[in-house]
C-alpha cells in the first residue's frame, strides 16, 4: 500500500485517486495512519462482504431462537457471576 503525508495527499489528490484505482492508498497525519482511500468498485465489494456477513449472522441467530438456543439477559448474567465469583 503506497503511504502518502496528508499534506502531500491535499497536493496530489488527483494522484491518489488514479493511485487508489490500483489499490488503497494510506494517508498518515503526524506519522499516523488516519485514512485510506480505496476505489468506488473496492468501497462497494468490502460493503457487499459486510452485508452477507451480517444476513448470515441475522440468519444463525433466527436459527437459534427456532431452535431454542438462546437464554434470556438475565440467566446470562447470573451465569458470568458465578463464573467470576468461582
Amino acid at each position: 500500500m503506497k503511504i502518502l503525508n496528508a499534506s502531500d495527499a491535499k497536493r496530489e489528490f488527483g494522484d491518489v485517486l488514479i493511485n487508489a484505482q490500483h489499490g488503497p492508498v494510506g494517508i498518515n497525519r503526524n506519522g499516523k495512519p488516519v485514512a485510506v482511500v480505496i476505489s468506488a468498485v473496492e468501497y462497494e465489494r468490502l460493503e457487499a462482504i459486510k452485508e452477507a456477513h451480517l444476513k448470515q449472522s441475522i440468519e444463525e441467530g433466527l436459527a437459534d431462537l427456532q431452535a431454542g438456543k438462546v437464554k434470556d439477559g438475565k440467566t446470562v448474567i447470573d451465569k458470568l457471576r458465578k463464573r467470576v465469583s468461582g
